[in-house]
């Protein structure tokens, strides 16, 4: 996914051999559940098709809409407000009763999260508590998929692997977790009208990661950040809350979440070619490539041209974008959850300016933003959290 998410990031691929295993896998196809038996949760799963790739009659953005449009009126219907029902009798681990194993399973969350995403972290501590572990639970189910494809591991990962986290996935949202981090999880989509579809879509990136390392258009690229990026914005929303006071439609508000995510994964993509290529990836649009007097062997070659200049300044241009679309949805957020999404996008655009200060060298220079310019974009980003609709 090289780096998740739109209202949170990822951050660098460091190994967390621990967070992805397939617990409960055996050659006879059992489940070793008996950790977590005792927890049970009142949820359904929703039954929107998988259809996003399937009609190629119609642009990317238009099939990303439609879903967009789903998770919005389910939000709107909030039909999903069970609450979790723990059996209390049934002894699950030593003396620990269900409640003490579900808040062990969001304290490992929030560990892993202030971990790997420690400005993120910083922010959802303004947020509610339960908003604030769910948030938490959904950031691990996305760095665990992410670590399938990009990890210590990927080499070995098989679309077979793939089938069967994301049934998996199924088993989570009807109850059925695998683990701590299952637990969590579960215990979070029973609560908030969060849809299985965005995490399918998630896991259906994955499987681009392993069968593709080109991209013909920007149609075909935008698909691709939806999948591996826009998707945490439409599960992070009915987490997130929305303002009381907010007049926008939840569309406009989920198309923002969704926008953050491209610009997000977009600006991934642009500092990360060099290493992109040593991989023998191209995330970039050939037909803009080719059209710029550009090819994959000048990137294998990583010299900075003036035609890469010009090719450069208009992808940076394009990701700043989708920011600004992305800016009009923050304030509609509940005030709670604002920070952590200013943050993360006060941040991640100077990726897209550090680019720049190194004269367009994202073939062997990295860019980064500093502690010191990180430490200053959290009062800013405060500031900002705290204009309103």
């Amino acid at each position: 996914m090289s780096g998740v998410l739109l209202w949170v990031s990822c951050g660098p691929k460091e190994n967390i051999n621990s967070l992805v295993s397939f617990a409960g896998k055996s050659s006879s196809g059992e489940r070793n559940q008996k950790r977590f038996s005792g927890l049970s949760f009142a949820s359904g799963v929703s039954a929107f098709s998988s259809a996003v790739a399937a009609d190629t009659s119609r642009s990317s953005e238009e099939r990303v809409y439609d879903v967009v449009l789903k998770q919005a009126a389910l939000v709107k219907e909030n039909k999903r407000g069970a609450n979790i029902g723990l059996d209390l009798d049934k002894d699950v681990v030593a003396d620990f009763t269900n409640g003490d194993l579900l808040n062990m399973a969001y304290a490992r969350c929030g560990e892993v999260c202030a971990e790997y995403a420690k400005t993120f972290y910083l922010g959802t501590q303004l947020m509610t508590a339960e908003r604030r572990k769910a948030i938490w639970a959904i950031y691990v189910w996305c760095r665990r998929t992410d670590e399938l494809v990009d990890g210590p591991n990927s080499s070995h990962i098989t679309p077979g692997a793939l089938d069967r986290w994301e049934q998996r996935l199924t088993d989570v949202f009807e109850g059925r977790p695998y683990d701590m981090y299952d637990a969590a999880l579960s215990h979070t989509v029973s609560k908030y009208p969060v849809d299985i579809q965005p995490f399918k879509d998630m896991i259906e990136g994955m499987r681009m990661d392993l069968k593709k390392s080109r991209y013909e258009n920007f149609d075909e690229l935008y698909l691709y950040c939806y999948y591996v990026a826009g998707t945490v914005g439409l599960m992070s929303v009915p987490v997130m809350g929305i303002a009381p006071d907010s007049k926008a439609s939840t569309e406009c508000i989920y198309n923002a979440a969704l926008a953050l995510g491209i610009a997000n994964q977009l600006t991934n993509i642009l500092r990360d070619v060099g290493e992109d290529a040593r991989r023998g990836r191209v995330y970039l649009p050939q037909d803009e490539l080719a059209k710029a007097g550009l090819s994959d062997d000048d990137i294998f070659r990583g010299k900075v041209t003036e035609k890469w200049r010009k090719f450069m300044k208009g992808q940076i241009k394009r990701a700043r974008m989708f920011f600004d679309e992305a800016e009009k949805g923050v304030a509609e957020l509940n005030p709670a959850s604002r920070w952590p999404v200013w943050a993360s996008l006060l941040l991640y655009r100077q990726i897209l300016d550090s680019i720049e200060a190194n004269d367009y060298n994202n073939f062997t220079k990295r860019a980064y933003v500093g502690k010191v310019k990180k430490l200053l974009s959290l009062p800013a980003a405060y500031g900002l959290s705290l204009l309103g609709p």
